[in-house]
Order: structure tokens, then C-alpha cells, then sequence
């Protein structure tokens, strides 16, 4: 499970104007007309040509619950992709990010001190650039470290430097122990 790129992909889904097909057959339907044909959904999703063919004709209606669970995150991965990439866009030209988390969180400081690294529950609003940098490093396959990291000199600049107004010698801020992620658009 990756923490950051699931949470990417949750606010992205925020926006959807439809819901996506919600019983296993139709998310089936879904996926032979998005991969245009039974073999190819079959390969993906690690179940025979045959079973998919009977998700199809409604044969089968209740699938096992990791196939659900693979069924569930593949469409939710393919559906309305217009909508998805106008979320990013707009998160990333104009609306910013915003990141809820709950984590050690802080930079080497004197002992003591209210910026040491302490377990912190932070609401920010991240700007557009921040925004930009995570779904660009999302859609290039990077790890979840790269997308914390970005997370993280994000925190920094709009949470611990004030946007320039205060701890300016600041060079890295510490993201770890994370108990809880999640992003909005």
C-alpha cells in the first residue's frame, strides 16, 4: 500500500461527477469496454478468460474478496479520465493542495524547542507548485519516499518558514512515523 499515492488518487476521486459501477458485473462490462476485450481484463486482473466472460453475462455476481478488491481499484484507476486530469489540472495551475496528516514532524533544533521533531496533527494548504510536483512525480511511477519528500518541502516552506518570514537557514524538515495521510483538492 502506498500511503501518499493512494491518498493522491483519493482526492483526485473527490471529484468525480459520477459514481463508478459498483456491483462486480458492471465493473466488469466496464473494464472489457476500457481494455476492448475478455483476454486482456482476464490477464490484468490474474482470473481466467472464462470467469471474466461470466461476470459479463451475469453468471457470477459475487466475487472473492481480493478479486473485489483488484476489480474495485482497477476501474477506480480508468474511470472518467477527463474529470481526473481536470481535477490535477486545476490543482496544480490554481487550487493548490491540501495535506491533513498526523506525524513526527519537525527539524533538528536545541531540545526542547516548539520546532523540534514532535508528533504533530497539521492542516495545510500547500500551493499549486507543491500540487504539480506530486502528481507529476505520481504519473512518473515514483515511490511513496519521493511523494513524502515532496510532502515535506512542501511543510517546510508553507508551515515552518511562513512562505520566507521565519526559519530561513532551515535546509530539511524530518516527515516520519506517519499515523495518517490524506489530501484534498
Amino acid at each position: 500500500m502506498t500511503l501518499f499515492g493512494d491518498g493522491l488518487d483519493a482526492a483526485v476521486q473527490k471529484s468525480f461527477t459520477r459514481p463508478a459501477p459498483k456491483s462486480a458485473p458492471a465493473q466488469m462490462r466496464y473494464l472489457v469496454k476500457q481494455l476492448k476485450g475478455t483476454k486482456p481484463v482476464a490477464q490484468m486482473l490474474r482470473i481466467s478468460q472464462r470467469t471474466v466472460e461470466r461476470y459479463v453475462k451475469n453468471q457470477i455476481k459475487k466475487p472473492r474478496p481480493d478479486l473485489a478488491a483488484r476489480l474495485e481499484r482497477e476501474v477506480k484507476k480508468r474511470w472518467q479520465p477527463q474529470i481526473r486530469a481536470k481535477a490535477r489540472k486545476h490543482a496544480a495551475t490554481t487550487g493548490g493542495i491540501v495535506i491533513d496528516t498526523r506525524a513526527r514532524i519537525g527539524y533538528t533544533a536545541p531540545v526542547g524547542t516548539t520546532d523540534d521533531a514532535r508528533l504533530r496533527h497539521l492542516t495545510v494548504a500547500l500551493p499549486p507548485h507543491y500540487a504539480a510536483r506530486l502528481f507529476d512525480a505520481q504519473q512518473a511511477g515514483a515511490p511513496d519516499r519521493q511523494l513524502q519528500q515532496i510532502a515535506a518541502e512542501g511543510l517546510m516552506e508553507i508551515y515552518f518558514q511562513d512562505g520566507g518570514r521565519r526559519a530561513g537557514s532551515l535546509e530539511e524538515v524530518r516527515f516520519t512515523d506517519i499515523e495518517h495521510v490524506e489530501f484534498d483538492l
